[in-house]
């Protein structure tokens, strides 16, 4: 019995001092945003690639460099397949990078410098919000400012306004401009 005792206790001592020696590396920060090789997220108030990407989009309507059939043909499944992504919890930030890479290679040239120069800011970004009717964590469902059955109202609005109005107002700003842009994406003909 003496002899199992001494064996435990000299285990247990081997066992504490070769966990006590090793050493735990620190943590490596990693960054949880989308990087975009074009858009520019330095400036004072910047929005986030993927909220200048969604909410660019819709503001290219009516521009020279508004989004064709084609590219919305390709562009829908992939802002569906991020906002699915985002929905289900299953936030992998390699899948979200992957999502917003190929949305971006989508898009000419021409509209990311569109959207990059618009220089989209937090303060435009609850503007749009505001003026979208999207109201953020009161519980109830955002109405539309004037909503008269949307009659003279483009593509892009009829978008934000049918996006607001399926959304909850419960849902952060960043889940409504995607589904607005889906909205806005699935009415181009």
């Amino acid at each position: 019995m003496k002899q199992t005792s001494l064996l435990l206790i000299i285990f247990a001592l081997a066992l504490a001092a070769c966990g006590g020696t090793a050493t735990t590396p620190a943590p490596v920060a990693v960054s949880q945003e989308f990087v975009s090789a074009t858009l520019d997220t330095t400036y004072e108030g910047a929005l986030s690639a993927r909220n200048q990407l969604a909410l660019g989009a819709i503001k290219l309507d009516g521009t020279p460099n508004v989004i064709n059939a084609k590219q919305a043909a390709t562009l829908l499944p992939l802002w569906q397949a991020l906002r699915s992504t985002t929905q289900s919890g299953g936030n992998a930030q390699a899948e979200v990078t992957a999502l917003l890479t190929q949305i971006e290679q989508t898009m000419t040239p021409n509209q990311l410098q569109a959207i990059k120069a618009m220089k989209l800011t937090q303060t435009e970004f609850q503007d749009w919000t505001k003026a979208s009717g999207i109201t953020l964590g009161s519980g109830a469902e955002g109405g539309v400012p004037g909503a008269s059955g949307g009659a003279g109202l483009s593509a892009s609005e009829k978008a934000t306004r049918q996006a607001t109005r399926a959304s909850s107002s419960g849902a952060s700003a960043s889940t409504a401009v995607v589904d607005a842009v889906i909205k806005y994406l699935g009415s181009i003909k």
